[in-house]
């Protein structure tokens, strides 16, 4: 069995709607990761041995998807010193602001990257960049990815150019 790369755990099932969107990226670039729900308010001695059974996985990034209070990265960040990545997701009450602020603002010592609310996509982006750090054919489909991107936006400006914006399709 291959040894899986980057843990995802979300803190509810509610969570997976916007969490699959890294997993389909982790998928593209061939990444192996594993999977979880783990609450740090409603699981909280499974959350402790998870943070501390990741070291001898071999994890090397996790990915942890959060709403509300928002606890479970930052209770994470403080039981490894893997890089944790903070996925906010959106709220009913505060449109995700709350799940936000709560993983960002990290106290000293505890660091936890923290994308965009709901930014799933660039989560499982930005473990793939810390893991190419390490290997040689992920920072060839990183940077082909991100020349891909360059192209995009090249073609639809040479095509914004071309047909001016009454006639631009977007």
């Amino acid at each position: 069995m291959k040894k899986k790369l980057v843990s995802i755990i979300m803190g509810s099932d509610s969570d997976l709607d916007v969490v699959k969107e890294s997993c389909e990226v982790l998928d593209s670039f061939d990444v192996i990761y594993e999977l979880d729900i783990v609450s740090a308010h409603r699981t909280p001695a499974k959350m402790y041995a998870y943070g501390l059974a990741l070291k001898k996985k071999k994890v090397q990034v996790i990915i942890c998807a959060a709403g509300g209070s928002a606890h479970l990265p930052g209770m994470i960040a403080s039981l490894t010193t893997i890089p944790v990545i903070g996925l906010p997701i959106k709220t009913k009450s505060m449109n995700g602001l709350d799940s936000l602020l709560s993983i960002v603002q990290m106290p000293p010592g505890i660091p936890v990257a923290t994308v965009a609310v709901n930014g799933a996509k660039n989560a499982a982006l930005l473990a793939i960049q810390i893991l190419s750090l390490h290997d040689d054919l992920l920072e060839k489909k990183i940077t082909k990815y991100k020349n891909n991107l360059k192209k995009l936006v090249d073609s639809k400006s040479s095509n914004l150019l071309k047909v001016g914006y009454k006639k631009y399709k977007v």
